[in-house]
């Protein structure tokens, strides 16, 4: 499976990066470093499964997700977001996208989160 990552910090994107890259299965075709970049990699890449920041530069994760949408309207979008907020799940879930996970919880939850979407499943961060 082709993926997709765009978060603008380095650090946790290389860290995505290599949580993905643990398993054989899993291929990063591309990163980007803003919304922006996101939205052109992703139809040029065409990837099978993109992980979007919710808080990149240039275009928001949720703006992002929107306008990915328009082209690739069946390819899988899970939000990274520092935010635990019920309120940013609902209008994730709103604009179509399937995931949701927390950074802090990256290490334990990304993988769940990546499997559920490539079954054609959803994963929603848990909200305490």
């Amino acid at each position: 499976m082709r993926v997709l990552v765009a978060e603008d910090y380095e650090a946790v994107r290389k860290a995505v990066c290599a949580i993905l890259r643990a398993r054989s299965d899993i291929e990063v075709c591309g990163e980007a470093e803003n919304g922006q970049e996101a939205v052109q990699k992703a139809n040029a890449l065409k990837p099978d499964l993109i992980i979007l920041d919710l808080t990149i530069p240039m275009l928001s994760g949720f703006e992002a997700a929107g306008e990915i949408r328009k082209t690739l309207p069946d390819v899988p979008i899970l939000i990274l977001s520092m935010h635990e907020s019920e309120l940013l799940i609902e209008q994730a879930k709103k604009i179509g996208v399937q995931g949701y996970v927390i950074k802090r919880e990256v290490a334990k939850t990304l993988l769940l989160a990546v499997d559920a979407l490539m079954s054609n499943q959803t994963f929603y961060a848990d909200i305490i």
